[in-house]
């Protein structure tokens, strides 16, 4: 350890190095070759994708463009999502939205401009519900807006999983994160239902598990309006007929299900192409303070869940069958 007077002495000027008289001749580089075989490539991949776009909806590579437009392919933002990385999952999220899902949206004219909860209803085994949800306020909806959707802590603990979520907007569903996101007057997914609602039985579809009543504190602190959502079809795409709870606890996963479909091997892990409806309710607006008796807020959250639970019913009326 250097003593203190060592520490605070004043280094000594560098000394005054000579004049080059001449440049050293440039060291041999792969620069241009790089560069002139970079042109084909970048065409080639461009033209791949205005022919991907025109594949999955002749309307699309115009709503492609809007939504760069809108977005802006700024670096980073705070929780690390990334425009440039995100626009090419757009495509693989685009392509199963309308050809192999085929949603069918109705309620989008329902969701308030600036900051607001979409509260809905969670199942599937992987969340392709939120990702379908999302999709749907990119493309459908006038204008084009970002759906930041609020993951599990444990899904941050997953090694390139995480980056990956965190590049195309997800974030850990912790209540900071929430606050900073409705601050910025952004557009909010939570599932209430959490991991319960995602790995249900197919014996027990479209029957909601308990809210939690964190969104609800959340929506009275940050003056957030609910948008109640109901998504009819992702029941059906993973059908679990149980769930290896004990393996699940081994492997610190949140559920285990267990499909006839892995029976098929890798094809069986091809979600069912079921007919995604989606539903967005009238706004929710809640009164009262943050700070309000539990009592008060299990009123607000069972008002919600009762409103979800009923705007799933009628979508499942009009529904003419899975894959209809």
């Amino acid at each position: 350890m250097l003593a203190p007077e060592a520490a605070l002495a004043p280094l000594a000027p560098p000394a005054p190095r000579e004049p080059l008289t001449s440049l050293p001749p440039p060291a041999p580089t792969l620069a241009p070759l790089r560069a002139a075989a970079a042109g084909p490539v970048t065409r080639s991949l461009r033209t791949a994708g205005h022919r991907l776009r025109r594949l999955i909806d002749p309307e699309f590579e115009r709503q492609y463009e809007r939504i760069l437009e809108r977005l802006g392919l700024q670096n980073f933002d705070p929780f690390g999502f990334n425009v440039g990385y995100a626009r090419y999952v757009l495509h693989a999220a685009a392509w199963m939205y309308r050809r192999w899902f085929r949603c069918r949206v109705e309620g989008l004219e329902r969701i308030p401009p600036g900051r607001a909860l979409l509260v809905a209803n969670h199942s599937g085994q992987i969340p392709i519900d939120g990702m379908m949800i999302a999709t749907a306020l990119l493309l459908d909806h006038d204008p084009p807006r970002l759906v930041r959707s609020m993951i599990e802590k444990w899904a941050a603990t997953l090694p390139a999983i995480s980056t990956f979520l965190a590049r195309c907007g997800q974030v850990v569903g912790l209540p900071e994160n929430c606050r900073l996101l409705l601050e910025r007057e952004e557009l909010i997914l939570v599932f209430p239902e959490g991991t319960k609602g995602i790995s249900k039985t197919i014996d027990r579809a479209y029957q909601l598990e308990e809210f939690g009543s964190g969104f609800v504190r959340l929506a009275l602190e940050n003056h957030a309006p609910i948008v109640p959502v109901a998504v009819v079809g992702a029941e059906e795409q993973y059908p679990s007929v149980a769930n290896l709870k004990a393996l699940a606890d081994l492997v610190g996963a949140p559920a285990v299900p267990v499909s006839p479909l892995f029976l098929l091997g890798p094809v069986g892990l091809l979600p069912l192409p079921t007919r995604y409806h989606i539903a967005f309710g009238e706004p929710i607006r809640l009164e009262g303070e943050v700070d309000e008796e539990d009592e008060r807020v299990t009123e607000h959250v069972h008002r919600v869940r009762s409103t979800v639970q009923e705007l799933l019913r009628r979508t499942l009326e009009r529904r003419e069958g899975i894959f209809r």
